[in-house]
């Protein structure tokens, strides 16, 4: 019955982030074959990969150095665990390097498969610390609204998504959430951006005040957002939120499952905004996408802890089968080796120019409110009226159709929220990047006149 790989997915896949009553209708577009920044469906038809997947084919789509480090693993060592004692050498490299290039002094990682797991992991090592100090009732989480840190029952619920959230009874108790540090959205008339920045640290020392210090343990952070909507912190933000966080006695984890490993010009996010975090979380790029693998970097006042826990208890009681698998730290490994040697992280700077320089003229467009972006990480904001910054009603789905068009043009990016995300693999030449921009354009255009032609009207 199910005879085309279109029906047989629809008869057999669930898809996430998905309405799954309309991909019985749509079905799928099948991605067959990746070269470079393109990847190809198919019917043959070529894509410019403008979201690198989902913010993690870093190195694009056909890195022979990546396959070959993971088939001299799979040939040696295919699989072992991390438990009791047990080490494999790819994982001891990459905890090595990652240690080198952290950037703030950092004494231990550890090793999960998905950024998910990762956040997960932070909330418990987070707990289980200050059970170490003594301090058991420190335990509430506190991160922001629009922040994404995952989808599982712990990192959804620091997720600041309500569609995360809504009918899985999430979040758990415990998890809240603080304003947004989008400016353009959330900035008050007449606030300057570090205003905006002092309110925002004003309310998060409000709001631990009125939980308790004693029982607040951590705050999540991702140094830029990424899923929603890529926001850029505004001046001083960091600054004056550390601050907060030390008077209180309240962990900063950095969140760079998106932003690490050169996706806003640095190494870190951490390094371009300036955070100084007590734990690291990261996945995506780690491997540039070709196998799943994350990690927690941890300091050393926060392992100390955790060390004098486990020697009470008997054991240090978490971990996971395919943490610090020997086939995806070793292709971690060889990804790290790539960005050093070729000077990828180095290129992102004039790759981020030049998309700057055509991304930015997009804001006299009718349909756009504000363009914002870092390194090979933009965001364009969608509005109907550019003066009282209205958006379009999230029911007629407008930026769903802008991405669509883009994707006729063979350009892939994500509408999220009220805006349209892109960003491309970080070895994109700077024609690709060109070619981003204008197909990107011609989708706004398009969208512009159907709209019109169909008796809409924009903001006077």
């Amino acid at each position: 019955m199910y005879n085309s790989l279109r029906m047989r997915d629809i008869a057999s896949q669930i898809h996430p982030q998905t309405n799954l009553a309309a991909h019985e209708t749509v079905g799928p577009t099948i991605m067959a074959r990746g070269e470079g920044a393109y990847v190809y469906d198919d019917d043959g038809k070529q894509y410019i990969e403008g979201m690198s997947g989902l913010w993690c084919a870093a190195l694009g789509m056909s890195e022979k150095r990546l396959v070959d480090a993971a088939t001299r693993q799979l040939n040696t060592l295919p699989y072992y665990q991390n438990f009791a004692h047990r080490a494999t050498e790819p994982a001891i490299e990459l905890s090595e390097r990652l240690l080198k290039i952290a950037p703030v002094p950092m004494s231990k990682v550890l090793f999960q498969s998905s950024g998910s797991e990762a956040n997960d992991t932070a909330v418990k090592l987070a707990w289980y610390y200050f059970h170490a100090q003594g301090k058991p009732e420190k335990k509430k989480i506190i991160a922001r609204n629009r922040g994404y840190h995952g989808t599982s029952i712990g990192s959804a619920s620091i997720t600041g998504l309500p569609h995360l959230h809504r009918e899985f009874n999430l979040p758990l108790p415990g998890f809240l959430h603080v304003t947004c540090p989008h400016f353009y959205r959330e900035g008050r008339p007449g606030e300057t951006e570090e205003d905006f920045a002092t309110r925002l640290a004003e309310e998060l020392d409000a709001l631990i005040l009125a939980e308790g210090p004693d029982t607040v343990a951590a705050f999540f952070a991702e140094p830029a957002m990424g899923t929603g909507g890529v926001v850029i912190p505004p001046k001083t933000y960091f600054e004056k939120i550390q601050k907060v966080l030390k008077k209180h006695d309240v962990l900063l984890v950095a969140d760079e499952v998106i932003t690490g490993f050169g996706r806003t010009g640095a190494w870190w996010g951490s390094q371009t905004f300036g955070l100084e975090p007590d734990m690291i979380t990261c996945a995506k790029a780690l491997t540039a996408a070709y196998m799943p693998l994350s990690a927690v970097l941890l300091s050393e006042r926060l392992y100390a802890g955790m060390k004098a826990q486990s020697e009470k208890i008997g054991v240090f009681g978490h971990g996971y089968t395919y943490g610090a698998h020997p086939v995806a730290c070793a292709v971690g490994v060889e990804a790290l080796r790539i960005y050093e040697e070729d000077g990828i992280i180095d290129g992102v700077a004039a790759l981020g120019e030049r998309m700057a320089e055509g991304m930015m003229p997009l804001a006299e467009h009718p349909l756009v409110g504000e363009v914002r972006g870092v390194g090979l990480m933009w965001g364009v904001e969608i509005v109907r009226d550019k003066r009282t910054r209205e958006a379009f009603p999230a029911d007629m789905q407008f930026g769903i159709g802008i991405q669509n068009r883009a994707f006729e043009n063979g350009l892939v990016c994500r509408s999220l929220g009220t805006a349209i995300a892109f960003a491309p693999p970080l070895i994109s030449t700077p024609e690709q990047i060109d070619a981003i921009v204008s197909r990107f354009r011609d989708a706004l255009d398009r969208s512009l006149d159907a709209y019109l032609a169909g008796g809409g009207r924009l903001g006077e």
